[in-house]
């Protein structure tokens, strides 16, 4: 990209790649500039289910989710696939509101649920094979025409001499760029295993300090999952140990699974994300961070509406 761009897009995960294609589809000179490539950004360890949509009527994340969730429906995706499996919680009666409005709802009986859970119920859903989502995000990003840079920006004040109208995309390191003290590391534990044949997923509700998910996809299965105020990254034998005894209890064909990565990411936890505008000297910064762990299952909606402010700034042609 030769010429001064449009927008400066920063951050190179799922919500800074869909917004650089919102923006750069749209007409926009976007380029993007980041710490780390696609493949090494938190994006790429996420585990990726998109839904249930169980947010309120009111809530922005319930807008958000319903976008993400249509875009993978009318879109074939590579990475992305839609799967039936199944959702559990320990106590009785505990399905949500609104669940029943899910692609593929079945309740499970006593007989059909895991041992230890007292609803379970089936349903639709996609998911997302995360390093192979985040190639596609990067060819399509550059073939609309925007250009990716390996190169930390250092400030929104460096940003904004670079460009009209900033984005920022930056997930966790947004704490530092902006002084956001709402915005902390949470511990993300991500262990992939070989595939014994599963082809279900399966996912436990609520999301306390510990659980068990399995996401198949195709020759590997991604096990969850556990989530801690830290930003510590070392991967620990003893979690690893424990996800995969808490996913071979509902899944026995995955006791002894042979394990093939074990990497830990930091979540930008925050109570709700930040997608909004605001002015700093003659230029506008848009902010869409802090998705915590919804990072996928808000990017296609989060990337229209911080498009949508961003676009609304751009000189021209």
């Amino acid at each position: 990209m030769t010429a001064r761009p449009d927008v400066l897009v920063i951050g190179a995960g799922v919500s800074g790649l869909s917004t650089g294609i919102r923006l750069a589809e749209a007409g926009a000179r976007v380029l993007v500039r980041t710490a780390a490539p696609p493949a090494r950004t938190t994006s790429a360890l996420a585990g990726a289910m998109v839904g249930p949509n169980l947010s309120p009527p009111d809530d922005p994340q319930r807008a958000w989710t319903d976008e993400t969730l249509r875009v993978f429906d009318s879109e074939s995706m590579p990475g992305v696939a839609w799967r039936d499996g199944t959702l559990a919680a320990r106590p009785a009666g505990a399905t949500p509101p609104g669940a029943e409005q899910t692609p593929g709802f079945r309740s499970l009986g006593e007989d059909e649920r895991p041992a230890g859970f007292g609803t379970a119920f089936t349903v639709r859903l996609p998911l997302v094979d995360m390093p192979v989502y985040l190639a596609y995000l990067l060819e399509r990003f550059r073939e609309a025409g925007g250009e990716v840079r390996v190169s930390p920006v250092g400030s929104l004040d460096e940003a904004v001499a670079l460009a009209p109208v900033v984005v920022n995309c930056t997930g966790l390191a947004a704490r530092a760029l902006t002084g956001d003290a709402d915005l902390h590391p949470v511990r993300g534990p991500r262990v992939v295993v070989r595939n014994p044949g599963l082809e279900r997923f399966f996912m436990e509700a609520p999301m306390a300090p510990t659980w068990a998910s399995i996401f198949p996809h195709g020759d590997h299965v991604v096990l969850g999952g556990g989530q801690r105020h830290s930003d510590d990254t070392t991967p620990d034998p003893v979690e690893e140990a424990d996800i995969v005894a808490r996913c071979a209890a509902v899944e026995p064909a995955l006791a002894g699974a042979e394990v093939l990565a074990h990497t830990v990411g930091l979540r930008p936890g925050r109570a709700t994300p930040r997608v909004e505008a605001e002015r700093r000297g003659d230029a506008l910064v848009v902010h869409n961070y802090g998705h915590a762990g919804n990072g996928v299952m808000l990017s296609w909606g989060c990337a229209r509406d911080a498009a949508t402010l961003a676009l609304g700034a751009v000189p021209p042609a």
